[in-house]
């Protein structure tokens, strides 16, 4: 069975992005799917271990929420009789089988021969233009036709790196600039500069409302799953709700008295953080019906776009700084509602 390379314990370090909306992120066994047979017998040192912790020195090549998955569905046998529960005790001489059935996950990283834009490539990273409709990584309901399935057709080296060497995400709907790596090593180093705040992300985003007040306003307000809608995110109140503090930095570029278009520059990236904060102050995203945005115009999708990133880069130590154009829905936007964008 092809594995692709673990990423478990590198966290996910999102520009506007979680889970797909609607989606728990979870993985599910496929039942059709080809199963092959791993056998083990437990040794003196697993004596008295619970089984899933067994399992993972039996299987260290997979991931124990993995073989936790396997526990679940009945493909775990000792001494010939199916076992469910993980806390289950092994002792020394327990004949374990394993059914090593491909979740649709893995099976979703598959290469395929997508376009991308491709802004700026060396041998250690790339950066890319998505546009908006492209999801970034396979998840329940998108297990294809995805950046990553697009990073893996491109580079075969890419099925080496976690994820395709993807660091960041944008949300489906988010349209413009993303960096990825092309090895493990620049990988880290790419996570560790966006965690320590050293890229810089800049978007443009189009909302309703009139912009009253001043030019620049920052909005330093925590951000956690609604507990209203678990599919929404939104300021919440630390004392009384988990969340993770969270600023944006907004600049008015143009305003009608309809709509208004402002430039974003993040300081955290937390999940959806510049469509909360922006419906926080009463200013949704035009199209960004999760939040409060009607559709208005040519805007069919949230009205938000990555136009800059800029960085060192991790290996040369060489200022790098990108800009794309808007996207042509945006641009339309922009002409439909007469407002200036240089």
């Amino acid at each position: 069975m092809s594995t692709p390379v673990s990423d478990e314990g590198l966290p996910w370090l999102d520009d506007e992005s979680g889970p797909p909306e609607g989606s728990d992120g979870a993985s599910q066994l496929s039942a059709e799917a080809p199963v092959e047979l791993r056998e083990a017998t437990a040794s003196a040192a697993q004596h008295q271990l619970r089984l899933d912790k067994a399992l993972a020195d039996l299987v260290p090549e997979f991931s124990r929420s993995y073989l936790q998955q396997l526990l679940g569905q009945g493909c775990v046998r000792l001494n010939g009789q199916p076992v469910l529960k993980p806390a289950h005790k092994v002792r020394a001489g327990d004949h374990v089988v394993v059914e090593m059935r491909p979740t649709q996950q893995s099976q979703a990283f598959r290469p395929e021969h997508l376009p991308l834009d491709v802004v700026y490539e060396d041998d250690h990273l790339l950066v890319v233009n998505k546009p908006a409709g492209l999801v970034v990584h396979p998840a329940p309901g998108n297990w294809g036709g995805t950046l990553l399935n697009a990073l893996l057709g491109r580079d075969a080296r890419a099925m080496q790196v976690p994820r395709a060497g993807i660091v960041h995400r944008l949300d489906k709907d988010t349209s413009g600039l993303m960096v990825v790596a092309r090895s493990r090593a620049v990988m880290d180093a790419l996570v560790r500069m966006i965690a320590a705040r050293e890229v810089s992300r800049q978007y443009v985003a189009l909302a309703w409302g009139a912009w009253s007040g001043p030019v620049h306003r920052s909005v330093d307000a925590p951000i956690g799953r609604d507990p209203r809608n678990r599919l929404r995110m939104a300021v919440v109140d630390l004392a009384q709700h988990p969340g993770k503090q969270a600023r944006t930095d907004f600049d008015l570029i143009d305003t009608t008295g309809e709509v208004c278009l402002v430039r974003c520059t993040l300081h955290t990236g937390r999940t959806h953080q510049i469509r909360v904060h922006m419906a926080s102050i009463r200013h949704a995203l035009v199209a960004d019906t999760l939040y409060g945005g009607s559709c208005g115009g040519p805007m069919q999708r949230q009205a938000l776009h990555a136009f800059r990133l800029a960085f060192r880069h991790p290996v040369t130590d060489e200022s790098m700084e990108f800009r794309v154009p808007l996207a042509e829905d945006m641009r339309l936007a922009l002409d439909f509602w007469g407002l200036r964008y240089n």
